[in-house]
């Protein structure tokens, strides 16, 4: 597998590369300079299983701003820097364990070199991102267009010139709203390179939208061993790409560890609000640490059978619900206790 002999690099109090877990990542989407607000929102994310956080650091006040929000949260923060080169300066002083920068909008080679120059002075790792939308145009023009292998000879040439100054600490990101040509430039670069691979698939739209299109340009990528972090990305709460990013790691076998539900869909034989009861049970499971499988079914009929290969499930009928363990019903009890009686269960689960 790639990811297997990728280089191993420190990010704080966390390791990518190697082998090691593909960890997740999100981004703040707070005023860094409001370090209350930003420390509040990355709490919430670290709840929610996050391993590393990217704040934005547009100005001198968000960069000090990273020192501050660095000693009231547990996880690694990472700067993420557009075009000025002090800014990615003055991160890196103020403490910041990454930080994220696309050379080519930095500016001319001294810029980039004051940067690796800061990073190299305190190991602080550099992760080299290029989207697709600012592929340059000399690489347009020489594939006749965007193109995987453009996006990719435009990461290794910035990779390259960072290795020519004597700084190899670094992560590459190459990322595109098109699903398949971000996988196909994953696939090239995994060939070409050993540095992590942060995986995303950029601008990829709302929470429906997006998760779809996250889900499918992240198994894709991830299922051939590639990428030691990752990221969906949302327009919405950031805890949600969190959420989804979990998802998708277990399902791929990458990650264990957290309930996963499994729900039928609703037909005709469903007598109880099946859909709310799902989501019901989704939440309440968030802060239980088991590593089961619950079913949520939605008819007595089916129920018990639909849900022998989960470890606990429940099953509606009219106005009431079986209990289910391994196939076999347990205790039928009215609807409205249904909930309870499968949080105490879980809470006292013995296998």
């Amino acid at each position: 597998m790639y990811r297997d002999r990728t280089k191993v690099v420190q990010i704080g109090n966390k390791k990518i590369g190697g082998g090691n877990p593909v960890l997740i990542q999100s981004m703040t989407n707070t005023r860094t300079e409001d370090v209350k607000k930003t420390v509040e929102q990355i709490h919430r994310l670290e709840a929610a299983g996050c391993d590393i956080v990217r704040s934005t650091v547009p100005s001198i006040e968000a960069a000090k701003a990273i020192g501050q929000i660095k000693k009231e949260i547990g996880i690694p923060i990472v700067a993420d820097i557009h075009f000025d080169y002090k800014m990615a300066v003055a991160a890196i002083e103020n403490g910041a364990d990454k930080i994220r920068i696309n050379p080519g909008n930095i500016g001319n080679r001294e810029k980039v070199e004051e940067v690796v120059r800061a990073a190299r002075e305190r190991n602080v790792p550099i992760r080299v991102g290029v989207n697709s939308g600012s592929l340059e145009k000399e690489l347009v023009e020489k594939y006749g267009g965007v193109t995987a292998e453009g996006i990719v000879e435009s990461a290794l040439d910035k990779v390259g010139m960072i290795e020519e100054m004597g700084y190899d600490n670094l992560v590459i990101s190459i990322k595109s709203s098109d699903v398949l040509m971000c996988v196909r430039a994953h696939e090239i670069l995994a060939e070409k390179t050993v540095h992590p691979l942060h995986v995303g698939i950029t601008e990829s739209g709302t929470v429906i939208s997006g998760n779809i299109k996250s889900a499918l340009g992240l198994g894709l990528i991830l299922n051939q061993g590639i990428g030691d972090t990752i990221r969906v990305s949302l327009t919405g709460d950031p805890v949600e790409e969190i959420k989804s990013a979990k998802i998708i790691l277990r399902t791929l076998g990458l990650r264990k560890g957290g309930i996963e539900i499994v729900s039928c869909p609703t037909c005709g034989r469903t007598k109880i609000d099946l859909i709310g009861l799902a989501n019901q049970v989704e939440n309440m499971v968030e802060d239980i640490p088991l590593d089961i499988k619950v079913a949520v079914m939605g008819c007595a009929v089916n129920g018990p059978g639909e849900a022998k290969e989960a470890d606990i499930g429940i099953a509606g009928g009219i106005g009431e619900g079986l209990l289910i363990k391994k196939g076999e019903i347990i205790k039928k009890v009215p609807e409205e206790e249904l909930l309870n009686v499968l949080r105490e269960e879980l809470l006292n689960w013995k296998d």
